[in-house]
């Protein structure tokens, strides 16, 4: 028994379909096999008899499943299977987020040959699944590893295209993507945190001047864009200072949602990056920007900068330079306030006028007891260090005791005496005492609290693990490219990765790592028998049951492809 078409040709060249249920059976007299008409049901362009049709299939599926089918069609074989939970989720979000939309609508302006969309979303897939090169996502991951519907077509030239059309269009994609999503999630947007990293490159030369045409061919938004060659020595945050490099900077939600980003040569100092942020995000709906540092990045030059350039920051000041923070800030009597688990805050004020300043001392009583059991461990590892020195011959006693004056670990507990031998200086030792379990945040945004000012700069995490989930996790660098406007793609790129990770994670409240393995086990079987070839997805789970759940995704349809 089958479903049968019956088609019935109008005067006016249109014809109408009738779905029938047929079975063939056995004429004896005639010695030959007919078809028979068990039931008629209708017109095939009737929403009620495709509804029928569907509450049909379903009972039936109760019944016998998917996997009996095959089971019991030995002329069916499986060609292969692939992983699919993990792409199905990506894709949806994709599409939940309107960003095949916001990307078609641009695209739409061009007349590209290709979908550009699918190549995009290709290569931000690869990025969160199993980051590699774009050459290694063309040939082996798109060819081999994964399906991925309309990636088929796909040329490796047209993965590179669709970087340049991404590049040439992504302050409006940025800003068209920030306003979707913080539509349909109801992002918090009061409050912004910028932070920047730097990103080097495993090449000798630094890139000298301007390069005449590193503009992108064939498209006409970026005929009047030029981009400078931004791979210069500067100043590294990951220890690669003899590397040529680039500045990235980033800005994201208190929820760690990237809202924009930014790519600066990379002999560009921090505080000179935010003008322009402040520029770029004008007219973006935004509370306000602020640019949250940690004690590297402050100097008095530095804030002034900060502050002439019409910026708000809230930085860590270092506690241990015997300055106004050492002295007064830390030194000033008063209560803490309880503002959140183990986190206590008090307010200092030094100065009047326009030339106050705001700090915040934060303690965290957790911490004070993880660093006092620190020192208690060290302090009793260095007495017996000291006691061992004095049966020491003179020779290893000069070399140990070196060592210890050098060592980071042991050396700020330790004086020299007159008489030339080391001791533990208890006033270091009550010195570190006093500091246990604290920081001092320094802001110039007057309208904070307290209170807002020091869970504020406690996110500055989020943005510490955007660049820790872009470096890592997805994989940033090293970057293969050498065109500049490549090098923005890709960054580009990896940070729309980043986007739809962070929005799993924040319906899961777990890790993209932890959640993408769940779905991996959701797989994708290509069967092929006498009739054609079926594409049928295995049924999840219930740790990816559990997943698609809390992101709200229904579970993946059965039958992907039939031909």
């Amino acid at each position: 028994m089958y479903l049968r078409e019956s088609r019935q040709k109008r005067a006016d060249g249109t014809s109408l379909v009738h779905l029938q249920f047929a079975e063939s059976a056995w004429n004896a007299e005639k010695g030959r096999s007919e078809t028979r008409i068990v039931y008629n049901w209708g017109r095939g362009d009737d929403p009620e008899v495709v509804e029928r049709l569907k509450r049909l299939a379903k009972s039936i599926m109760r019944r016998c499943s998917p996997e009996e089918i095959a089971a019991d069609s030995p002329e069916l074989k499986v060609i292969d299977a692939w992983p699919f939970g993990d792409l199905y989720v990506l894709e949806t979000l994709w599409e939940r987020l309107g960003i095949r939309t916001i990307i078609e609508k641009q695209v739409s302006a061009r007349k590209l040959e290709f979908a550009v969309e699918r190549a995009l979303f290709a290569m931000v897939a690869n990025r969160a699944c199993a980051p590699a090169s774009k050459l290694y996502c063309f040939e082996q991951w798109l060819r081999e590893d994964v399906r991925i519907r309309g990636a088929a077509e796909l040329a490796l030239h047209h993965l590179y295209r669709a970087m340049d059309f991404l590049t040439a269009n992504k302050d409006v994609i940025e800003r068209e993507i920030f306003f979707q999503v913080s539509d349909l999630l109801n992002l918090d947007v009061d409050l912004i945190f910028y932070d920047t990293t730097s990103l080097h490159f495993e090449i000798d030369e630094v890139d000298q001047g301007e390069p005449p045409d590193d503009t992108i061919r064939g498209s006409k938004a970026a005929g009047a864009k030029t981009y400078k060659a931004p791979r210069k020595l500067g100043h590294s945050k990951n220890g690669r200072s003899d590397a040529p490099q680039i500045v990235v900077g980033l800005a994201v939600t208190r929820d760690g949602l990237p809202v924009r980003h930014w790519i600066f040569p990379g002999n560009t100092v921090d505080v000179s990056t935010v003008q322009q942020v402040k520029e770029d995000l004008r007219g973006w709906k935004l509370g306000r920007c602020v640019f949250v540092g940690d004690a590297g990045m402050v100097s008095k030059d530095n804030l002034q900068k900060l502050s002439l350039g019409g910026g708000k920051y809230i930085v860590n000041m270092p506690t241990r330079r015997g300055d106004e923070v050492t002295e007064e800030v830390l030194g000033r009597a008063g209560r803490f306030r309880e503002v959140a688990e183990n986190l206590r805050v008090k307010e200092v004020v030094v100065g009047d006028g326009e030339r106050r300043r705001r700090y915040v001392v934060c303690h965290n009583p957790d911490e004070e007891s993880r660093q006092r059991k620190h020192r208690e461990r060290v302090l009793a590892e260095l007495e017996a260090e000291l006691e061992a020195l004095q049966g020491a011959d003179e020779h290893a006693h000069s070399k140990r005791e070196c060592e210890l004056r050098a060592s980071r670990r042991f050396g700020k507990y330790l004086r020299l005496t007159k008489g030339g031998s080391l001791q533990v200086d208890r006033a270091k030792v009550a010195a570190e005492a006093r500091l246990d379990g604290k920081f001092v945040v320094h802001t110039n945004d007057d309208t904070l609290t307290a209170e807002d000012v020091a869970l504020g700069y406690k996110q500055l995490m989020r943005v510490e693990q955007a660049w820790r989930t872009l470096k890592t996790g997805l994989e940033m660098r090293p970057v293969y490219h050498h065109a500049v406007h490549r090098i923005h793609a890709h960054v580009a790129i990896t940070v729309l990765a980043l986007l739809l990770e962070r929005v799993a994670e924040r319906a899961c409240a777990d890790t993209w790592r932890n959640i993408r393995d769940d779905l991996r086990q959701v797989k994708l079987v290509e069967l092929i028998g006498p009739n054609g070839h079926i594409r049928q997805v295995t049924d999840p789970a219930q740790a990816a049951r559990n997943r698609l759940k809390s992101l709200k995704i229904d579970n993946p349809p059965v039958i992907l492809d039939l031909a």
